[in-house]
């Protein structure tokens, strides 16, 4: 594959503007992730809730020296940026878009990150953001085959909880971090295990209107957010099918 840059991504910069802010004491009380957890070339999936614990962005962090670089959708990278405004207050921080910036993703590429849900995802690292066709449909085809979604088409916007979106399995959540907005609901779902609904990708032919979120005709998929009892048994992705097995 020669090209890999992904269109449909974009990139946040977080910077101190003033030497007293710490941007990743900022993210970790808004976050699921835990900010001591990212890393050079470490990235981490991650999201920012609801007070309830609905998924409302789910994005990836990154570290460049004291900033923290937001890996997201692109149509709602503004929106994110509002929303995090809203939590700076008056906190000396910038949050905006770097444009110089861009997502890439590759099945192989030894000397990039690994994509930290799967490594069967393959490697995803940030670059220079030359124009490029991209290779956001290679991408999303092979992602959906390992049954593994994103973004607000699949998942939502504060319409599914983080848990059901297999944030646990893909380790897009910290239960050891501490508060954090819709904290409370998330870790009384994993103390429970009352993951009683998944998001699933389940092929077209299967597809159940109810409860389908987005079909992808082209590849013979579609998107849902079933109850567990009703994709047990089926020809699941064996992260997932481990996840909901009976104990």
């Amino acid at each position: 594959m020669t090209e890999t840059r992904l269109n449909d991504r974009a990139v946040i910069r977080l910077s101190a503007t003033d030497g007293s802010e710490d941007i990743r004491a900022f993210l970790q009380g808004l976050v699921t992730q835990d900010m001591m957890a990212v890393a050079p070339d470490a990235p981490q999936w991650s999201a920012l809730l609801s007070a309830q614990g609905k998924l409302l962005f789910d994005f990836f962090l990154w570290v460049d020296g004291d900033d923290i670089l937001i890996d997201c959708e692109a149509e709602q990278a503004d929106a994110l940026v509002k929303r995090l405004k809203l939590y700076r207050l008056r906190r000396k921080i910038e949050i905006g878009l770097d444009d110089s910036l861009a997502v890439h993703w590759a099945l192989k590429a030894a000397d990039k990150p690994v994509d930290p849900r799967l490594p069967a995802i393959g490697h995803r690292w940030l670059g220079a953001a030359a124009h490029a066709a991209g290779a956001d449909d290679a991408y999303r085809q092979h992602r959906l085959s390992l049954g593994v979604t994103e973004g607000q088409a699949e998942l939502g916007s504060d319409k599914t909880l983080w848990l059901e979106c297999n944030a646990t399995e893909l380790g897009g959540v910290s239960f050891a971090k501490g508060c954090y907005v819709g904290q409370e609901n998330t870790a009384r779902m994993n103390y429970r295990q009352k993951v009683n609904r998944r998001m699933v990708v389940v092929p077209i032919s299967e597809a159940d209107d109810k409860r389908q979120r987005l079909a992808y005709p082209a590849y013979g998929l579609s998107v849902e957010h079933r109850r567990v009892e009703d994709i047990r048994g089926r020809d699941l992705p064996d992260w997932l099918a481990q996840a909901i097995a009976p104990e």
